[in-house]
């Protein structure tokens, strides 16, 4: 329920960003790419799924989640005034002797959607989410080390003030399109160019990887809105179920746009849209006894009692014809045997931007080529 809970207010949260809507390196031992495991932070009390970075000279090691929604990397810093438990030593920059503070009048620090200045005249910082989380500290410069690259003058953000939902997680790597993300901040080692495969659950290895592309992937449009610039979208034009398209109009999706999240776990879709899904399942679902609703997903069963349960098959269909055909753990969110529910939820009303969830994104290889302004999927990329 908790889980649910924060993952509508992040969806609350992108609604009213859509209504209100580079460095040069100095390249050590870099690469055309660089890629990290990748898994779902279920034993630090997390939904989203992680990496570990390293931070720092000499370098310490950071788990942090990784989100497509966000641009701005933190983590929790010494001295802390208000931090919450993770599961490694809080970042020491007195302990790194690569550090450097950012001016507050620089440019760097004017990239930040909330900045100010210290009393030293230094940068910082203010992040807030809707679902009560936040981070403020200082906006400072050092080493990052992502797999075996060495990237100087990292610029990120040392939390002295932090309270967040997802867990004992050290931070947030943001994967967005502004200009403070990892992807614009890299753009000469790796392009704009990234990917990775979400994990079907606990206990499996996923990646991600910037830099580089992956065989056998499939592009789609990625598009830009004026107003929401670090998000990524891509025109969802459908969606089958059980080999048979709902055959809405399009502009049902197009008209509002959809947004690709990494960060959002079930995907949330047009009202309009999700009642004929939902009716549509709940058919195939018929001889199955139903469960409460959970939270906001609505179409819940009770399998308890059996082996094996077949549901039907669900495809999201994006321009271009690139479909992603999902498995199980992409089309139902299991609470526990007794309460298994259709892993869609419906928004407010048509209007509402779409957002595709993590969860209907397992499995796929996951391609973001920001340069050419297309993201790609391939099937069968993890396990």
């Amino acid at each position: 329920m908790e889980l649910l809970r924060r993952d509508q207010a992040r969806v609350d949260y992108i609604h009213h960003r859509a209504l209100n809507a580079t460095a040069h390196l100095n390249l050590i031992g870099g690469s055309l790419f660089a890629g990290v495991p990748a898994d779902i932070g279920k034993a630090l009390g997390a939904d989203i799924y992680i990496v570990t970075i390293g931070l720092g000279t000499p370098t310490k090691s950071f788990v942090v989640g990784f989100d497509t929604g966000s641009d701005l990397t933190w983590t929790q810093c010494v001295p802390c005034d208000n931090c919450y438990t993770q599961i490694d030593p809080f970042y020491d920059q007195t302990q790194s002797s690569t550090f450097t503070d950012i001016p507050c009048n620089s440019t760097y620090c004017m990239e930040l959607k909330y900045f100010g200045c210290s009393s030293k005249s230094t940068c910082l910082y203010q992040e807030k989410y809707l679902d009560g989380s936040y981070t403020n500290g200082s906006f400072i410069q050092d080493t990052l080390t992502f797999s075996s690259d060495i990237i100087p003058n990292f610029r990120f953000g040392c939390g002295h003030n932090n309270s967040v939902s997802f867990g004992k997680v050290d931070g947030i790597l943001g994967l967005g399109r502004g200009e403070v993300s990892i992807i614009s901040q890299t753009t000469q080692l790796y392009g704009k160019l990234f990917s990775y495969c979400l994990p079907s659950g606990p206990n499996k290895i996923g990646y991600l990887q910037l830099g580089s592309s992956v065989p056998d992937v499939k592009y789609t449009p990625m598009l830009t809105k004026q107003n929401m610039p670090s998000f990524y979208f891509l025109s969802l034009i459908d969606i089958s179920i059980g080999g048979t398209r709902l055959a809405l109009s399009p502009t049902i999706f197009t008209d509002p746009g959809t947004i690709l999240d990494s960060g959002t776990v079930v995907s949330y879709l047009p009202p309009t849209a999700y009642f004929a899904l939902r009716d549509i399942f709940r058919q195939y679902m018929i001889n199955y006894p139903t469960a409460p609703p959970l939270n906001n997903l609505d179409t819940c069963y009770d399998l308890s009692n059996y082996e094996k349960v077949q549901v039907p098959s669900i495809a999201l269909i994006y321009d271009g014809e690139v479909t992603t055909t999902l498995d199980f753990t992409g089309i139902v969110f299991i609470n526990d045997k007794s309460q298994v529910c259709l892993a869609f939820a419906a928004n407010n009303d048509d209007s509402e931007v779409v957002v595709i969830g993590n969860v209907q994104q397992r499995r796929f290889n996951v391609v973001y080529d920001v340069e050419n302004s297309e993201i790609g999927f391939g099937a069968n990329g993890c396990n």
